[in-house]
């Protein structure tokens, strides 16, 4: 992995962050191929449910924060693990979330593009 790769993929993920912030579907999705999903530990959710949720006002974040632990590209694909802090509301239930995230990237004609975001809960080693 070059630095400059990791440099540009940070500040993609902090852009993306501020983005997901500012509750606005459209500017999220600028981040994300047309096929994004997102696997957590409730199922799998497609680019389409997520913004849904986020235009409708039943998802909104007030903080989110991205520390990227490690980046491997090969070729036009990039894989970020980050450690993901945010803070928000979900159909009128405040929620904190403290995770690692991986996602996948692939470049495309208008640059990165997230393909996949995998939810990890963190938790403390025993």
């Amino acid at each position: 992995m070059s630095d400059e790769l990791l440099v540009e993929l940070d500040a993609l993920l902090k852009a993306w962050g501020r983005a997901i912030v500012s509750n606005e579907a459209e500017q999220i999705g600028q981040f994300a191929s047309d096929d994004w999903v997102i696997v957590a530990s409730a199922g799998v959710f497609e680019r389409a449910q997520f913004l849904s949720a986020v235009e409708s006002g039943a998802l909104t974040h007030d903080t989110f924060e991205v520390d990227i632990s490690r980046v491997r590209s090969y070729a036009d694909t990039a894989i970020v693990t980050a450690h993901v802090t945010n803070t928000g509301n979900l159909g009128g239930q405040d929620f904190s979330s403290d995770e690692w995230t991986t996602d996948v990237f692939v470049k495309q004609a208008g640059g990165w593009k997230c393909v996949l975001t995998q939810l990890t809960p963190r938790v403390e080693a025993p």
